[in-house]
């Protein structure tokens, strides 16, 4: 009869010492819905747009905790780029399926449509978005946020953002605000290219700015500053797509991802994507030399050989630099990528081809363009965007949701 007394206390102790997931931690969006026990979605049936970041503190996904609740129906999913399970790589179409867990459908948000059609919607009383963002504009999972917030305007849903945070702070602007002339599924809202805002706050934003009259709701995080990079945050960083690795990748991706519209090699199909940089023809010591002349801030620059094993020069030895964060309040990656642009179209006016048509689309209009074509020092454009920048900071200071 002692045996199962001791079983207890040994259990007992246990529980005592297990760790308290939440004490010092960052409550995303969905542990404070799971905390109020997903009392405002009572009697309500529910699409969820989701990948695999969709997650609270103890790794249980989204899908689960809202399916698992009495009196609420998870009716469908919808997944953005990189599919549900976020390993698809970028620009390939996905397809829609039946989740073999759940057996509800998952609409595919990047395949034969980017908007949830109406047969998509018409049972449902409200959308959830529940995805962590890397806090760039041309990143495409805040479009597939506008995108969804505008179709659940249209037909008369509810809408919830579980916010998460911005992992290159909330408080650093970078970048030009978008041309809307040339808005497109990578260049979708009037935003510089870091705009330090949530998912959430881009929700309040869009919809007061468009005057969409969507019923939205943002559930807020809890112990988020605005200063907080994600290397300050908890859990660890949950690789938002397969070339986004870490918070460094995603706080270079800001700058090093509008080299993309180039023939420049940025590391996809390489362990260090957005870290590495080059081509086969690159003087990549001459390159090294003058931006460590420039000395800017918060990283660190050394000439480097790298092979990518897809993407652009696939199996092809590359001459480039590897960049490393060393201060990411500091760093600023979108003038990294303009002195860059300069050096590199200096050095190989032949062999560097930009592909002008898309450079508007990641920087933000033609007066980058222009500058490089007229020849005026590089610094006079980013002097201009650095004050537009803090005419940005202003403007969305109503819509700011933390400290």
């Amino acid at each position: 009869m002692r045996t199962p007394l001791r079983r207890i206390s040994i259990l007992t102790v246990c529980l005592v010492f297990l760790p308290d997931l939440t004490r010092g931690a960052i409550l995303n969006g969905i542990d404070i819905l799971k905390r109020d026990r997903c009392s405002s979605l009572q009697g309500k049936r529910v699409g969820l747009i989701c990948n695999h970041t969709s997650v609270d503190l103890t790794g249980r996904h989204t899908a689960d905790l809202i399916q698992g609740t009495s009196g609420v129906t998870l009716g469908a999913l919808f997944s953005p780029e990189h599919g549900f399970s976020g390993h698809i790589e970028h620009g390939i179409k996905t397809a829609d399926q039946i989740d073999p867990l759940r057996r509800i459908p998952i609409y595919s948000l990047y395949g034969n449509t980017r908007r949830p059609t109406a047969d998509m919607l018409k049972d449902l009383d409200i959308l959830i978005y529940d995805i962590q963002d890397v806090g760039v504009r041309f990143y495409t999972y805040i479009t597939t946020l506008g995108y969804c917030m505008e179709e659940a305007a249209r037909h008369h849903l509810e809408f919830y953002v579980l916010d998460r945070p911005n992992p290159l702070s909330g408080t650093i602007i970078e970048g030009e605000t978008l041309d809307e002339s040339f808005r497109d599924f990578t260049a979708y809202y009037p935003l510089p290219v870091r705009y330090g805002m949530t998912a959430g706050e881009i929700a309040v934003w869009y919809n007061k700015t468009r005057r969409l009259g969507l019923r939205l709701t943002v559930i807020r995080m809890e112990g988020w500053s605005r200063n907080n990079f994600w290397d300050e945050t908890f859990p660890p960083f949950p690789a938002p797509s397969p070339n986004i690795p870490s918070p460094e990748a995603a706080l270079l991706y800001a700058g090093m991802g509008a080299l993309e519209a180039t023939n420049i090699s940025v590391g996809r199909g390489t362990s260090e994507p957005f870290q590495l940089i080059g081509a086969p023809w690159l003087n990549h010591l001459e390159l090294a030399h003058r931006l460590k002349r420039l000395s800017l801030p918060g990283i660190q620059v050394e000439p480097t050989v790298f092979t990518p094993q897809k993407d652009i020069y696939a199996g092809l030895p590359c001459a480039g630099i590897v960049l490393c964060v060393t201060d990411p309040q500091s760093a600023r990656p979108v003038d990294l990528f303009a002195h860059l642009f300069e050096i590199i179209l200096q050095l190989h006016p032949h062999e560097f081809l930009p592909r002008w048509e898309e450079i508007p689309r990641v920087t933000g209009s033609r007066r980058f363009q222009e500058h490089i074509r007229s020849q005026t020092p590089i610094q006079r454009y980013l002097d201009s965007i650095h004050d537009e920048a803090l005419s940005f900071e202003r403007e969305r200071e109503p819509f700011l949701l933390y400290p």
